[in-house]
C-alpha cells in the first residue's frame, strides 16, 4: 500500500468551497442600511463555526459572544451587557490561539467602538435605528440618487429619450457620466449575488448616443430672485441647470475661458470628447443661464464683497484646481511639470512638446494614469510611473492601470522619489529614487518602508508630478468665508455656510478632490437648499412613465464589458478609446436588471423615490 496519495476534492468539499463563493458575492452586493448589530452577530457565527476547537478563548469564547449578541437582538440583555461584551471580546483577543479567534474579536470589538448606539437602542427601545429606506442597492450607492432600474428598463424597452429625461431630473450630465463616470452604483448591485454587477455605467452612454437631441424640460414660471454661482465645473453647472429650472435667475462666474472645470482641464480628450462635453454644456445653459468667463473671484472687478449684495443667494463651487508641490529638492528644475498644469494646458489646446522624451511620472492615483497616457499619446519615447507602494496600492482604476501598461507605460512600484537631479543648465537630468519592502497595515493599508538596498538613479529629462490637488480659497477667507486648516470651505453637508446667512458651498473646495458624480451629487443638494432658502419648494420631475415590472425568469449571464480599440492604434491619437455597446449588447444587458425597485425589499422598502 502506498504511503502517500493525491489529494483531491470530494463532493461535499467542493459544495463546501461553491458556498464560500456565494457567501462572498452576497457580502460584496449588500446594501448599506442593514442592521450593523445583527451583521456582526451573522460575521461572529461563521467565524465560531470555523474554529478548530483547540483553544478555550475560541472555542468557548465565541460561542458565549454568540449568546451575548442574541440577548441583544432578543431584547434580553441591559446596558451591562455591552460591557460584559466587550470584556470578553478583549480577552479573546488577547489570548486566542490563531487568527480565527483574536480577528473575530477584533470585530467585534471593532462594532462595540463604531455602532455602540445601535447595540443601545435594540436594548432600550427592542429596535434598529438604522432607516433602511432606500433598499435599491444601486441608488443608494449613487451620490446623485440617480432612478438607475428606471432607465435600464426604459433602455430594454428602446426608450432612448426617456432614460435621458429620467436620469437628467437626478443628474444632469448623463453624457458625460457615460463616458467618465466611475460608477459607484455598481458596487453593491445585487446581481453580483448571481454573476456580476450591471454594466451601468454602459447602458446610460448606450441610451444617450441612442437617443439623439433630447430638449431640457420647461422651467417654472420666474421667481425674479438672483443667483450667483462661482465657478463652472460639474458641481457649479448643476446647481445652475436646477436653479434655472426652478425658475432663479442664474449667473455663472468662471476663472477659465470655457465651463467645464477639472471636465475640460483635468481630463483627456481620450476619455471625455471635447465634443460631447461642450454639447452638454450647451444644453444646459439653454435652461436660460448667465455665463461670465475670465472672472477670477476676489481679484478686481469681481470682489466677493460686490458680488454677493446684488443676488439673493451664492454657490461657491470653485473646486481644486492647484497643484501641490511634492516638497522634494530640485523640484524646481526645468522640465518639472504639475499634471494639473499639464492638463490644464491640453485642455486650452496648448499640447506640450514630449517628442522622444524620457519621462517619469510621480504618483498612482487617476490623474498620474491620465498624464502617463497623454504623454505616450504626446510622443514620449519612454514613459515610467513611480510609485512608492504596490501597484495593487494604486488609487487608480484597476481599468486604467492596465490599459497604461497596455499603452505602453512602465510601472515602477515600490520605488519611493527622493531627489530630482539636474544638469548644468538646471534641466531635470534624473530622478533618485529608493526601493521599498511592504510592511505593517495602518487605516486598511500596507505602509512601504526602505528596503535594505542602495538608491536608484533614473535618468530622465521630464518629471510630471501627479499627487493630488489643493484648494485656492485665500480670497474667500479674506472675505469672511470660514476655512478648514486643509483650506476647504468649511460648509454643513446640506451646503450652508455658517455664519453667512444665503452663502453655500460643495464639491471639492469643501470635501477635497473627488469624482465627477460627487460634484454633481453637491449641486443637486446646494440647488434644493438654495430653492428652500429662497423661499420655494419646487421639485424637479421627468415625467416619464416607468415600465412595467417583467416577471420573467433571470437566468445567470455574464456580463457585456466595454470594449477599447486597439493599443496600437489609439495611442496615436487623442480619440475616445472606449467604443459603445451594440443594440444587441445593450438589450442583453439591460435584461440582467433584477429590479430591485420592485423586488428584494423595493416595493415594501419604499422602492423608488420619485422626488428630490
Amino acid at each position: 500500500m502506498s504511503r502517500l496519495s493525491i489529494i483531491t476534492q470530494n463532493s461535499a468539499q467542493r459544495t463546501v468551497e461553491e458556498l464560500y463563493k456565494d457567501l462572498e458575492r452576497r457580502i460584496v452586493a449588500s446594501p448599506p442600511g442593514l442592521c450593523p448589530v445583527d451583521m456582526a452577530a451573522s460575521f461572529l457565527k461563521m467565524c465560531h463555526a470555523q474554529s478548530c476547537g483547540k483553544c478555550v478563548p475560541c472555542r468557548v469564547g465565541l460561542g458565549q459572544l454568540e449568546k451575548l449578541f442574541d440577548d441583544v437582538l432578543d431584547g434580553d440583555a441591559t446596558l451591562e451587557t455591552i460591557a460584559v461584551i466587550e470584556r470578553t471580546a478583549r480577552s479573546i483577543f488577547y489570548s486566542a490561539d490563531c487568527a480565527i479567534g483574536y480577528e473575530a474579536a477584533k470585530m467585534v470589538l471593532k462594532g462595540i467602538r463604531g455602532f455602540r448606539e445601535d447595540f443601545e437602542e435594540h436594548i432600550l427601545r427592542g429596535r434598529c435605528s438604522c432607516n433602511l429606506n432606500q433598499p435599491v442597492p444601486c441608488v443608494s450607492q449613487c451620490p446623485a440618487g440617480v432612478d438607475i432600474p428606471g432607465y435600464i428598463a426604459l433602455v430594454r424597452e428602446g426608450r432612448y429619450a426617456d432614460a435621458v429625461r429620467l436620469i437628467r431630473k437626478d443628474n444632469p450630465m448623463p453624457a458625460v457620466c457615460g463616458l467618465i463616470c466611475e460608477h459607484p452604483c455598481e458596487v453593491r448591485c445585487r446581481r453580483t449575488m448571481l454573476d456580476d454587477p450591471i454594466n451601468i455605467r454602459g447602458l446610460k452612454r448606450f441610451a444617450v448616443e441612442q437617443a439623439g437631441e433630447v430638449p431640457v424640460p420647461k422651467t417654472a414660471p420666474a421667481t425674479g430672485k438672483k443667483v450667483a454661482v462661482i465657478g463652472g465645473g460639474p458641481g457649479g453647472i448643476s446647481a445652475a441647470y436646477y436653479l434655472a429650472l426652478m425658475g432663479h435667475k442664474v449667473t455663472i462666474y468662471e476663472k477659465e475661458k470655457q465651463l467645464g472645470g477639472m471636465l475640460r482641464y483635468g481630463i483627456p480628450s481620450y476619455r471625455l470628447s471635447r465634443e460631447v462635453l461642450d454639447g452638454e454644456i450647451s444644453r444646459i445653459l439653454s435652461v436660460g443661464i448667465d455665463v461670465v468667463t475670465g472672472a477670477d473671484v476676489g481679484e478686481e472687478p469681481y470682489l466677493i464683497q460686490d458680488i454677493r449684495p446684488r443676488y439673493d443667494a451664492v454657490y461657491i463651487a470653485i473646486g481644486a484646481h492647484t497643484d501641490r508641490k511634492i516638497g522634494m529638492e530640485g523640484e524646481d528644475a526645468e522640465g518639472v511639470m504639475s499634471a494639473v498644469e499639464m492638463l490644464r494646458s491640453i485642455g486650452d489646446g496648448e499640447m506640450p512638446d514630449f517628442k522622444d522624451r524620457d519621462i517619469i511620472v510621480i504618483g498612482g492615483g487617476n490623474v498620474a494614469m491620465d498624464v502617463a497616457r497623454s504623454a505616450v499619446r504626446l510622443g514620449a519615447k519612454r514613459v515610467r510611473i513611480a510609485y512608492r507602494r504596490r501597484k495593487v496600492d494604486m488609487t487608480a482604476l484597476p481599468e486604467e492601470v492596465e490599459g497604461a501598461i497596455a499603452e505602453g507605460c512602465e510601472v515602477l512600484d515600490l520605488h519611493a522619489p527622493l531627489s530630482i537631479e539636474k544638469d548644468g543648465q538646471g534641466k531635470v537630468s534624473a530622478l533618485w529614487v529608493q526601493p521599498q519592502i511592504i510592511g505593517k497595515m495602518k487605516n486598511g493599508r500596507p505602509t512601504p518602508g526602505d528596503a535594505d538596498v542602495a538608491k536608484l538613479r533614473l535618468p530622465c529629462d521630464r518629471i510630471l508630478v501627479a499627487i493630488g490637488q489643493g484648494i485656492d480659497s485665500r480670497h474667500f477667507g479674506e472675505s469672511g468665508i470660514p476655512i478648514t486648516r486643509g483650506a476647504a470651505i468649511d460648509a454643513f453637508d446640506w451646503s450652508g455656510v455658517k455664519d453667512a446667512a444665503g452663502v453655500f458651498a460643495g464639491g471639492d473646495c469643501v470635501t477635497g478632490p473627488a469624482t465627477v458624480i460627487r460634484a454633481i451629487a453637491a449641486g443637486k443638494v446646494a440647488a434644493a437648499n438654495i430653492d428652500e432658502f429662497l423661499g420655494y419648494n419646487h421639485t424637479i420631475t421627468s415625467g416619464v412613465e416607468i415600465p412595467r415590472v417583467r416577471l420573467h425568469d433571470r437566468p445567470t449571464c455574464g456580463r457585456v464589458n466595454m470594449k477599447e480599440r486597439e493599443a496600437s492604434v489609439r495611442v496615436k491619437d487623442m480619440e475616445l478609446i472606449e467604443c459603445g455597446m451594440t443594440s444587441e449588447e445593450a438589450s442583453q444587458e439591460a435584461r440582467r436588471c433584477l429590479r430591485c425597485d420592485h423586488f428584494g425589499f423595493g416595493v415594501f422598502k419604499g422602492g423608488r423615490v420619485e422626488k428630490w
